[in-house]
């Protein structure tokens, strides 16, 4: 398991990387025009490997990665998906890339969810696909890589610890968290 320092360093390295510097200033520039949080944003980098951290608290004032979990991706209705594929039909049960508004939380079959709505063509359908940010015990605190985690029908699955550190950022804002769900390849 990686230590808190190691954490800390990749938190940094992402933070450092060519792939959030070019997605970061639109994503701030668009929360800021859409009267969305002017505090944290919220990544997925879907190209990291499942059993690394790839769900990044980007706190906008600070400018820094100030958390990162793991989250499962969607299995696209298989037994165990290889590789990344991405969806937007109903039914589909794979991951949606593009933006997201972090919506009113919930309690559902896996407790406490908030939903998401889907602000691109590509995720657009994810209300109706009720693709929710939710927890799962099947998703570990820690990194496991190389081994990968489980998958989902669809939906961003964090640990019940992470989820409760997204919620606090999640209820400290007055308005709603842009979620950004992309594959850098």
């Amino acid at each position: 398991m990686p230590s808190a320092n190691e954490i800390l360093k990749a938190n940094i390295s992402y933070k450092n990387s060519t792939a959030f510097k070019i997605v970061a200033p639109s994503l701030v520039k668009y929360s800021s025009q859409h009267k969305m949080s002017n505090r944290y944003i919220f990544f997925v980098d879907m190209h990291i490997a499942s059993g690394k951290n790839r769900f990044f608290v980007y706190d906008i004032q600070k400018d820094s990665i100030v958390n990162s979990g793991l989250v499962a991706h969607g299995r696209c209705n298989q037994e165990w998906l290889e590789g990344r594929r991405y969806g937007n039909e109903v039914g589909c049960g794979c991951t949606s890339l593009g933006k997201y508004k972090v919506g009113n939380p919930y309690s559902g079959r896996f407790g406490r969810a908030y939903k998401l709505v889907g602000l691109d063509s590509t995720n657009s359908n994810a209300f109706k696909r009720f693709v929710v940010l939710h927890a799962h015990q099947c998703v570990p605190r820690k990194e496991v890589d190389p081994l990968g985690i489980c998958q989902s029908d669809g939906c961003p699955t964090v640990s019940p610890l992470f989820l409760e550190h997204l919620t606090k950022y999640i209820d400290s804002s007055t308005d709603p968290i842009l979620l950004y769900i992309y594959d850098r390849t």
